[in-house]
């Protein structure tokens, strides 16, 4: 197929696109930069210049396109509302397009604030309305199954790789590092689920070549991993103390991040593996960013 993804030049996108042309598919990557445009060249892939805010450059894109996988999103917690709705407009933008063409349409979504804290999350519970969530990339996407395309969503747990990322976690880092300790609220036993990012790249194309329409995936290779252990390695990273804190300390230490401070957030992917076959095989998180200089190479 000639896939047009948002994202392709990111951490996970990357991975995604040299998993996709390595088994024949041609990839057309969204830039913004020429350092975006670099990074596409090398993986590659062909360039289309533009942006999330871009909304003709996302129609010209999904339109030119067998499929169209939807990665990107502005991480800036602080304008996490506002970042949301500009993910809204992008999805819609390329779903108007792919309406009743049957096309592959994979929107990315995450594993966390489904179900009550301490509930497994599984594939087949769908995200509570009620829930004041500012992405919400997965309902918006999985909408246009209704609408003649083969709409899909990819909920991403914490996701690491080999240089230096990990989701949420790179936030925490950063944090630790401003804070000058590592901190895991109450006894650190909450968890949070965690997939390597070639395994959530080889699921990404399992999705694109053969999911089914209105159907949400689980990139998830470790269902729950305690935080405690996490903010361990990230002590370690920095030489810095590990320390618990209250609930009600969080917003001060975590900052636009607390939302997500002291969660328990375990998700499966038994049935991501069963529908499309996936197996993850790649290295645990802890093992993986506990590594010498992980987080610094």
């Amino acid at each position: 197929m000639r896939v047009f993804m948002t994202g392709a030049a990111g951490f996970i996108g990357v991975a995604t696109t040299r998993e996709l042309i390595a088994n024949g598919h041609q990839v057309v990557g969204l830039a913004r930069s020429d350092a975006n445009v670099a990074a596409l060249e090398a993986a590659g892939a062909a360039v289309h210049r533009g942006s999330l805010e871009d909304l003709d450059s996302l129609r010209a894109g999904a339109a030119d396109a067998d499929g169209v996988i939807h990665l990107a999103f502005i991480h800036d917690f602080s304008k996490f509302a506002e970042n949301g709705q500009i993910d809204k407009r992008a999805i819609e933008a390329m779903g108007d397009v792919l309406e009743g063409t049957d096309k592959p349409f994979i929107v990315t979504s995450g594993t966390a604030l489904i179900a009550p804290p301490g509930a497994v999350v599984t594939e087949e519970m769908r995200r509570d309305a009620g829930t004041h969530v500012p992405r919400v990339s997965e309902e918006t996407g999985l909408a246009y199954a209704s609408r003649g395309v083969r709409a899909m969503a990819i909920r991403l747990p914490q996701v690491h790789g080999a240089d230096g990322k990990a989701g949420l976690i790179t936030y925490l880092l950063e944090g630790a590092r401003r804070k000058g300790a590592a901190a895991y609220v109450g006894d650190g036993s909450a968890r949070w689920a965690a997939g390597h990012r070639l395994d959530v790249a080889h699921l990404y194309r399992l999705a694109l070549e053969k999911g089914a329409a209105d159907s949400i995936y689980h990139a998830v290779g470790e269902e729950g991993v305690p935080m405690r252990q996490i903010i361990e390695v990230l002590g370690r990273a920095l030489n810095v103390p590990v320390v618990s804190i209250k609930q009600e300390e969080a917003g001060d230490y975590y900052g636009p991040l607390a939302m997500f401070a002291g969660l328990d957030m375990p998700a499966s992917s038994a049935l991501t593996q069963k529908w499309l076959g996936w197996k993850p095989t790649q290295i645990g998180l802890i093992a993986n960013i506990g590594q010498p200089g992980y987080f610094t190479s």
